[in-house]
């Protein structure tokens, strides 16, 4: 990754949009002390969406597309996290794990589209399933077995819904997000009526603090608003295999910011777990391009 053929404010841009990612994990858990994890996926997505729709002219996309993506990407890849996070996982190990929807994407892909599998994909694939098995022997009390499997489904939500953005054929992926947030908040808002309760969201409501409505705010404004707009203003001025590699650098930040903030533990094997995912990632992510070199 040849960074700095990046202006400096482009470079600095790209790292503010992967800070704000990666540490977004450690935000959802503090924000989970308080509200029920359906009902703060809800209010994340209720933000994102509105005023914006009123703001922003609809994507052309059709509102068929537009639901899926709401669906997977709201109920599908956050719902699912929320609910890890609630005490199932640590943030850290869940800003690694998601990552397997790079692979999930391709796998997607080819199934789709017919692409054929490449056997620097598959080396890739192979190196970030011995990393998540490494995290699989070693789940405990602050990582569990289904916290784990939730994480994962939440990559292929993820993945899903990078299929369906692919298939929109839209380039302006603020517009495309705050629209797609209308389909992703009232399923969330429905789940956590019916599995959480009313009372659990009167509650949540009630004793939510500054720091739980700024994680609320943070989780719309900053992860989705700004870490997308930012991202395709890069992507729309740079070839993407120069700006999509500093994704790379999400769980990076995800791990350090839960271990500097909650004090997550990085012991031996979560470090050598995490050298295995990154070095998959690195593998798919950069080979095509240190070919073409």
């Amino acid at each position: 990754m040849n960074a700095a053929t990046l202006p400096p404010r482009d470079l600095f841009l790209a790292f503010a949009v992967v800070a704000v990612w990666g540490t977004n994990f450690v935000v959802i858990r503090m924000g989970l002390d308080h509200l029920p994890p359906l009902l703060f996926a809800g209010l994340r997505f209720v933000l994102a969406a509105l005023p914006g729709v009123f703001l922003v002219a609809r994507p052309a996309a059709s509102w068929r597309n537009l639901a899926a993506y709401g669906l997977l990407i709201g109920a599908g890849q956050f719902g699912l996290l929320f609910v890890a996070l609630r005490g199932d996982i640590a943030p850290g190990l869940a800003s690694l794990v998601v990552q397997v929807q790079v692979f999930f994407t391709i796998g997607l892909s080819i199934w789709l589209t017919g692409e054929r599998v490449r056997g620097y994909q598959w080396a890739a694939m192979a190196l970030a399933v011995a990393g998540i098995l490494v995290i699989a022997v070693h789940t405990d009390a602050a990582t569990t077995p289904l916290g784990l499997g939730l994480v994962i489904l939440a990559g292929l939500s993820w993945a899903g819904g990078n299929m369906v953005a692919r298939a929109s054929g839209v380039r302006d992926m603020l517009a495309y997000v705050i629209w797609g947030s209308l389909f992703s908040a009232p399923p969330l808002l429905a789940l956590s009526l019916a599995l959480e309760g009313w009372d659990a969201m009167r509650e949540g409501v009630m004793r939510a603090d500054a720091a739980t409505w700024g994680a609320v705010v943070w989780q719309a404004v900053g992860n989705a608003l700004f870490g997308y707009a930012a991202w395709g203003w890069l992507l729309a001025r740079h070839p993407a295999a120069l700006v999509t590699p500093m994704a790379l650098l999400v769980p990076v930040f995800g791990m350090g910011a839960s271990a500097l903030w909650l004090g997550e533990p990085l012991p031996a094997w979560k470090l050598g777990a995490a050298s295995l995912v990154m070095a998959g990632l690195a593998l798919g992510v950069l080979y095509p391009r240190w070919r073409r070199v």
